[in-house]
């Protein structure tokens, strides 16, 4: 890819335009080929091959399955992060496109092919403007967001933030139609975390139930009042989510099983709600447990932080979305319980993450995200690269301000 098709008199969303059909390509060539997290050394090689044919990226692989490149502009100035996640879901693809999945059971059915494209895309044009640039522009493809613990503490950790003054990222969004771009100041995305419960009876046959202590028959009311935590132990204004997601017991249709075990789960905003929630569970399973003669472990394992978005960033952000593909694209994103490992940038550097719709009822291009059929409106990845430039662009330009 040669500099010369972004000339300098071209707007952000023009040159997003010149680029359109080699990101639409390389976006199809990952649905292709997707790859689970911490597997994705196919597609990391890929994105490290087409860097590599862009003048002036100094390149890097913190990890075996992610890239770095950095862009250092021709003047003195901040550095702003862009990140974009690589890695695909464990899901049987049922698209009936001439680039749907060539791995079977493993399926790009959350967007993040489009994602990579789009930072793709946005750093080969914006090497092209390096003179242009007042400081350091960092793309970061990160492997492993959908398996915690995730790679983007991995990157954290491995220094891929260090010196950085902004981090900003964005996800192709289906709640939100193709022509709208999401931004939001503060809490975004839940945090995520995971519990596991055994319910420990004492199994026998199901003729004779009361020589048992039924487990299923407990686990089955835990199930139930699990539910009060929200609906009554929690303020109705503040946002959480408790979900028993699995329920396994039993081998025999005349046999009452010793143990169940149920897997789920809790999804806050709020840091002391986060801690307190794992107590109102405990005190509810402890309760229901002694009440019928059984025992329990619990177990909870904390998954990614909260999505908070920068205050400072996110208006920076706004007057990018405004200049680049107009006033009336932009609107306030809706908070989701959704996680992501975003959050581990986020503690290293103010930053926020952004919705682009990519949803299209007229094409059919509405199933939800790690849906079998999941598609997006390729006009979306358009937009995402129109805002990274204008955000490189204005966010280097030696006086300003976020």
């Amino acid at each position: 890819m040669t500099t010369s098709l972004h000339p300098h008199d071209l707007s952000p969303a023009q040159a997003a335009a010149r680029i359109r059909d080699t990101v639409i390509g390389w976006r199809r060539y990952l649905h292709r080929h997707p790859e689970l997290s911490f597997h994705e050394e196919r597609t990391a090689q890929f994105v490290y091959d087409a860097l590599a044919e862009v003048d002036g990226l100094e390149l890097s692989r913190p990890t075996a399955t992610s890239v770095v490149a950095r862009l250092r502009g021709d003047h003195p100035g901040p550095v702003l992060a862009m990140r974009a996640d690589m890695d695909a879901l464990p899901i049987l693809e049922k698209n009936e496109v001439d680039y749907a999945s060539e791995n079977p059971g493993v399926m790009h059915a959350c967007g993040h092919d489009g994602h990579t494209a789009m930072l793709l895309g946005a750093a080969t044009v914006l090497a092209g403007l390096r003179d242009r640039l007042h400081g350091e522009v960092r793309f970061i493809f990160q492997h492993a967001e959908e398996l915690y613990p995730g790679g983007a503490q991995e990157l954290v950790d491995a220094g891929v933030v260090d010196g950085v003054d902004a981090v900003i990222g964005a996800h192709l969004w289906l709640p939100m139609p193709i022509g709208q771009v999401g931004v939001r100041a503060g809490a975004l995305m839940a945090s995520p975390d995971v519990f596991r419960l055994v319910v420990i009876g004492a199994g026998g046959h199901a003729a004779a139930p009361h020589e048992t202590v039924d487990s299923i028959a407990v686990a089955a009311q835990i199930v139930t009042n699990l539910q009060h935590i929200v609906a009554r132990n929690v303020d109705p204004l503040d946002h959480v989510v408790v979900s028993v997601t699995r329920f396994i017991a039993g081998t025999a249709d005349n046999v009452i099983p010793g143990s169940a075990e149920l897997t789920g789960t809790v999804r806050t905003f709020d840091a002391a709600l986060r801690a307190r929630v794992p107590q109102l569970m405990e005190r509810i399973v402890r309760g229901i447990t002694e009440a019928h003669g059984a025992r329990y472990e619990l177990t909870f394992e904390r998954s990614y932080r909260p999505v908070v978005n920068d205050e400072a960033v996110s208006a920076f952000l706004r007057r990018v979305v405004e200049r680049t593909v107009g006033r009336d694209a932009l609107v306030e994103a809706r908070p989701t319980m959704g996680g992501e490992d975003f959050s581990a940038y986020q503690q290293r550097a103010p930053g926020s993450f952004f919705f682009i719709g990519a949803r299209n009822e007229e094409r059919g291009i509405v199933h939800p995200h790690h849906h079998e059929r999941f598609d997006i409106d390729e006009r979306a990845l358009e937009t995402g690269v129109a805002i990274f430039i204008g955000a490189a662009l204005d966010f280097l330009r030696g006086d300003r301000t976020p």
